[in-house]
């Protein structure tokens, strides 16, 4: 029976063309894009609460997954805040699989067809971002988007972690942050009265009566379906792809109609409305950290009244570093070596934590993920203070502000509540399950570094939920099997402060 060719048989027949220099490269790096993806699938059909999942059983060197079919999985200890390729091979029964493409399929469960071409493409891109990447040149950045450009495996711990479904090859090359391209931005000419405007919308993004809105040259050709003829802005693209860095300038955010890892990449008309005020509030709220958090400012946002059709003006990060100190995303702090010293690790854990539970105690909840926040570091790499962005999925306690008098903003409603555990669950899941776990590597370096930070906090009732309670983090594989329903699904994880390896019935 003729099978349709694989994501990664389709990039290397587009590789061949494109650069075929590249090609032996990009064969040599499958094997560990698979383990890669692998290992991050593996933790989830662990600790997510997957329907299909019966129960959970420690074995010998290993753990079982006992299926509601009555089929077992069996593979290794799950560290759920591991974030190596320790996983190359599971077993569904008696069949041993290195590919999780493979597997997933094999599964036979509900959307596990969609998920495992996913899969595909997340090894094919990784594959492909490894086999790109240019060599770390021995001296530290200079420029906050060349630190950006050192992440390529993407996400720490989402088995989608590359991919980008969509996207060519001869595309990937030439937008994909960890290939070092620079992009030509388009700008698309609209008029001003059909445009909602918030903040100060440059001067040089005016023609007359008429608005240029930065355009990301793949939305053009894929969604809007037209060229930008008005000129270009040369850029830099960031971890996120579609957010550019200009030249000494501001980062510019562009609407990018394409699900990467989890979610398509657009601007809502709501969040260009509440771009200024929320800026504006997080500015006031930072001034509250004593110095430790600056949040990068949004200048101006403007949309054409469609999500596929607008942009953000945002500070650059580097704003808020001396000329001797480095800024850099939390991603890319493995990049450093830095977090391999347990004493470097425990400093930037506490700084992290306090910063993070100080605004959650006056009621606003960070998504500070490791793209989200990042770390201002001395020249000799101590971690001074925090700086944060991108302000659109924060979550705001009007109650916990008005306990501190402090004003709430006029924000959409799926900004707003009261929940304390909806609140912890985007913070703690962003930044421990998230940015520290990633930084750390290991549950054990994990839990000696929360060990050794939450002791100098004050004993806050959500500081007593994160030391005592399992962990929240995003059900990722969960909600790609899930698309029936909207929004966050989420799992408990071990928590990281009485981690024991193993396997628990959920």
């Amino acid at each position: 029976m003729h099978r349709p060719p694989t994501a990664e048989a389709e990039v290397a027949e587009e590789l061949a063309a494109e650069r075929p220099g590249l090609v032996p490269r990009y064969a040599a790096e499958l094997p560990g894009a698979r383990a890669a993806v692998l290992s991050r699938l593996w933790r989830a059909l662990v600790h997510e609460p997957l329907p299909w999942i019966a129960r959970r059983e420690a074995a010998r060197d290993g753990l079982v997954l006992r299926l509601s079919d009555g089929r077992r999985l069996y593979g290794p200890p799950a560290d759920p805040y591991a974030t190596g390729a320790y996983v190359t091979v599971v077993h569904l029964d008696d069949t041993a699989y290195d590919d999780p493409v493979r597997l997933m399929t094999d599964l036979s469960v509900p959307h596990g067809t969609t998920l495992a071409a996913e899969l595909g493409h997340s090894v094919a891109s990784l594959a492909l971002s490894r086999a790109g990447r240019r060599p770390h040149p021995k001296d530290w950045p200079d420029e906050d988007w060349q630190w950006e450009q050192r992440v390529v495996d993407g996400h720490p711990f989402h088995p989608n972690c590359r991919s980008r479904p969509g996207f060519s090859v001869a595309e990937q090359l030439a937008y994909g942050p960890e290939h070092g391209p620079v992009v030509e931005l388009g700008l698309m000419p609209v008029p001003a009265e059909e445009c909602l405007v918030t903040g100060a919308w440059p001067d040089g993004l005016r023609d007359g009566r008429r608005l240029l809105i930065p355009v990301h040259p793949w939305q053009a050709t894929h969604v809007l379906k037209r060229p930008c003829d008005e000129g270009a802005l040369t850029a830099h693209p960031l971890m996120s792809l579609r957010t550019l860095a200009l030249p000494g300038g501001p980062h510019v955010k562009t609407a990018l109609t394409a699900r990467l890892t989890s979610s398509v990449r657009d601007i809502s008309v709501p969040s260009v409305a509440a771009s200024a005020a929320l800026s504006a509030f997080a500015a006031d709220l930072a001034a509250r950290t004593d110095g430790l958090l600056h949040v990068t400012r949004t200048l101006g946002a403007a949309t054409a009244h469609s999500p596929d059709l607008a942009a953000l003006w945002r500070e650059s990060p580097q704003a808020y570093a001396a000329p001797e100190e480095h800024v850099l995303p939390v991603a890319a702090l493995t990049t450093t070596g830095l977090p391999n010293s347990p004493g470097w690790l425990v400093g930037f854990t506490r700084l992290a934590l306090t910063v993070g539970l100080r605004l959650l105690e006056l009621g606003v909840a960070l998504e500070a993920h490791g793209q989200n926040l990042l770390v201002v570091l001395s020249a000799s790499g101590t971690p001074l203070r925090l700086v944060y962005r991108d302000l659109a999925d924060i979550r705001v306690s009007p109650a916990r502000l008005d306990r501190h008098g402090i004003p709430a903003p006029e924000l959409p409603a799926r900004n707003l509540t009261d929940d304390p555990m909806a609140l912890r669950r985007k913070l703690f899941g962003s930044l421990v399950a998230g940015a520290l776990a990633g930084a750390a590597g290991t549950g054990a370096a994990l839990r000696a570094a929360l060990g050794a930070a939450v002791g100098d906090l004050p004993r806050t009732p959500d500081l007593v939920a994160l030391c005592e309670e399992p962990l929240p983090a995003k059900a990722l594989t969960l909600m790609r099997l899930s698309p029936e329903t909207p929004g966050d699904l989420w799992t408990g994880l071990p928590n990281p402060l009485v981690l024991e390896h193993g396997a628990s019935d959920q």
